[in-house]
């Protein structure tokens, strides 16, 4: 096993062997499709909806990251959009094609690390997270920043949906120094919209709100306890 760090690229690997969950976790998540768990629901982000319906989002070519079982991937192809859907977890992307094929729309699903990912600068129209970003630990948050800087054609759009500090989902109430005291993001890091502002301060700001509760079951998804942002390159 190799454990000489040479250049920054073996640091960030050194860190996330500490702080990632393992793809087993995360396929073994997945397969367990009747568990209550509030986002297996197969209905897109209540803010992703109101994104189409308020005409700030067009039909364009789309990245997901952390897509999981696929609902907001499906729903930007239902809207005309070309898009590439990015997990980690094979499981979740066999769940996902399943549900794609049963509404007999097409999207890219691509197993693999969102760090790993191979795009081609000013790719894309829009970059969509829900989920993915509070599971990112912060000496991987640069290269988080980065890879939707890269991804972004000019004046492209950036929505996220995280968790919000102590919220009934998740949010652990900590710091990024206490991250490594710790040794784990506790389930998952909780955000303000002034950490979010601040974090993200090299996008233009258009919206960043609390997610609406939508009572389920519904054909749109929305939870207390997240927060949603929208920005744009």
């Amino acid at each position: 096993m190799k454990e000489t760090i040479y250049d920054y690229e073996d640091l960030m690997e050194m860190l996330d062997s500490l702080l990632r969950e393992p793809t087993q976790f995360w396929d073994h998540f997945y397969t367990e499709r009747d568990r209550d768990v509030p986002f297996f629901v197969n209905s897109p982000d209540e803010n992703l909806v109101c994104y189409f319906e308020n005409n700030l989002f067009k039909p364009g070519k789309v990245l997901e990251l952390g897509c999981g079982p696929g609902r907001n991937a499906i729903y930007f192809a239902e809207k005309g959009c070309t898009v590439d859907a990015v997990d980690l977890s094979q499981e979740s992307l066999k769940w996902a094609e399943e549900r794609a094929n049963e509404k007999n729309v097409h999207v890219n699903f691509i197993n693999e690390n969102i760090f790993a990912l191979d795009i081609e600068e000013g790719t894309y129209d829009i970059v969509y997270d829900s989920g993915c970003f509070h599971h990112i630990a912060p000496h991987r948050r640069m290269s988080y920043i980065n890879l939707v800087k890269k991804a972004l054609k000019p004046n492209g759009f950036f929505a996220i949906t995280c968790f919000v500090p102590g919220g009934a989902l998740g949010g652990a109430e900590i710091t990024d120094w206490e991250v490594y005291r710790l040794r784990s993001l506790k389930g998952g890091l909780g955000f303000t919209d002034e950490k979010l502002r601040s974090i993200f301060k090299d996008f233009k700001e258009i919206e960043i709100r609390k997610m609406k509760e939508i009572k389920q079951p519904n054909d749109v998804f929305g939870v207390s306890g997240l927060l949603t942002a929208l920005f744009q390159s």
